[in-house]
């Protein structure tokens, strides 16, 4: 479901606005990083014909329409409603490899979750390690599926577990297995630690609300495709608008009723076109938005006071720059840039401006360097351990629907 929420996320991260030293007409990375490890022969990519080559994943000539690095090509998962409820919203082209999807099959792992596995095996790992090829035990360790899930660069990617660990959530964590894990990647890197915990803290929030309120946020990946797109461009994060779910929570009516809204519906009344500050602070009275689901969230777990302050700092830093209160490091970066001595108006960024530039970033997140346009005036202090919770932040579903509907 992430996936989702993945363009809406580097919009407001977005802190990649030059390369080599030109200033891009662009504000983040993930483009350019697709291009720069795209491997795909003339014949995979479509730019024309290829030697068929049988050492290479479908000979090197089946034709795959994205780049390694990209946006995810399938959900990994199907509802429990009737079915075929998220597969049409896998509606961009998805090859597979035919051998494991019917060794998937076999084994008795579900459809969705077959094809998702099928299609990472169309490619070919890019590294190998030396003593971990013909002498890693395939039954007893996960290296050689790690290797080419590994270079599989998707703005999410669904980790399997291990099976090197032993023991529950109370074992050591040290042993203790790590379980099926989820790992959200189109963020990019901020100047401050304050923006950086922000971020990562408000994506484990949301997390926690799609669990706790059994929500969806599926969209058809035609539409999260041209979100990646629209999510790039300059001052994407208040000038865009991104195609999202208009309705999160189930129907709960009656369960035959749940999944009409959960996953199915006329594409109309299934998603819409938000700002990002729709998305993070609602709209209207239909869409209540991410922000508020949190605080409910962390209402509905007693969160205590401390921490609460602590995270409202979080969640209102994301909101300011989904409003613009607070800028981007893209925003910040390209504003020092124009604005410099040296600058020329020719997008040119001279070795004397990018030195300053350095200097200027690394102060910044030293906290020597005053900049409250970025933390939305928050004044950077250093994190400790005083005064931590220690509650864990609980992923059960909330039981009955008369609670969700009071938090709500």
């Amino acid at each position: 479901q992430l996936a989702a929420l993945a363009p809406v996320m580097l919009a407001l991260t977005a802190a990649s606005p030059c390369w080599r030293g030109v200033l891009a007409a662009t504000d983040a990375r993930w483009d350019i990083i697709s291009a720069s490890v795209d491997d795909r022969t003339p014949a995979e990519d479509g730019r024309g014909l290829s030697d068929s080559d049988d050492r290479l994943a479908g000979s090197g000539v089946r034709q795959l329409p994205r780049s390694r690095y990209s946006s995810i090509s399938r959900y990994a998962f199907e509802c429990d409603g009737p079915a075929g409820q998220v597969r049409r919203f896998c509606d961009v082209d998805a090859p597979i490899d035919e051998q494991a999807y019917n060794k998937l099959k076999a084994a008795g792992v579900d459809e969705a979750l077959s094809r998702h596995v099928a299609h990472l095996f169309v490619r070919d790992p890019l590294v190998l390690f030396e003593g971990l090829i013909e002498e890693v035990d395939d039954t007893t360790a996960t290296d050689h599926f790690d290797n080419l899930q590994s270079t599989n660069w998707n703005t999410v990617r669904l980790k399997p577990p291990t099976g090197l660990g032993i023991g529950g959530i109370d074992s050591n964590p040290a042993e203790r297995e790590p379980g099926w894990r989820t790992e959200f990647r189109p963020m990019e890197v901020q100047l401050t630690d304050f923006e950086n915990a922000a971020f990562s803290v408000f994506t484990v929030l949301v997390t926690r609300v799609i669990l706790a309120f059994d929500l969806s946020l599926y969209v058809p990946l035609s539409r999260v495709d041209a979100n990646m797109r629209r999510a790039q461009r300059m001052n994407a994060a208040t000038s865009e608008k991104f195609y999202f779910r208009r309705q999160l929570a189930p129907n709960e009516v009656s369960e035959a009723q749940k999944f009409v809204n959960c996953c199915g519906g006329d594409d109309d009344d299934v998603f819409e076109e938000m700002t990002c500050l729709e998305i993070i602070d609602g709209k209207g009275d239909y869409f209540p938005g991410l922000a508020p689901l949190a605080y409910a969230y962390l209402d509905h777990i007693g969160c205590d006071g401390d921490t609460l302050a602590r995270l409202s700092t979080y969640i209102e830093l994301v909101r300011k720059k989904a409003s613009g209160e607070a800028v981007t490091g893209a925003s910040w970066i390209r504003k020092f840039i124009t604005e410099h001595p040296e600058y020329q108006q020719d997008s040119i960024v001279s070795p004397k401006i990018a030195r300053d530039l350095a200097v200027a970033a690394h102060d910044v997140g030293l906290g020597l360097r005053p900049a409250p346009e970025l933390t939305g005036g928050q004044v950077i202090r250093p994190i400790t351990r005083s005064g931590a919770w220690d509650t864990r932040l609980s992923a059960d579903k909330i039981p009955t629907k008369e609670e969700r509907r009071e938090l709500l």
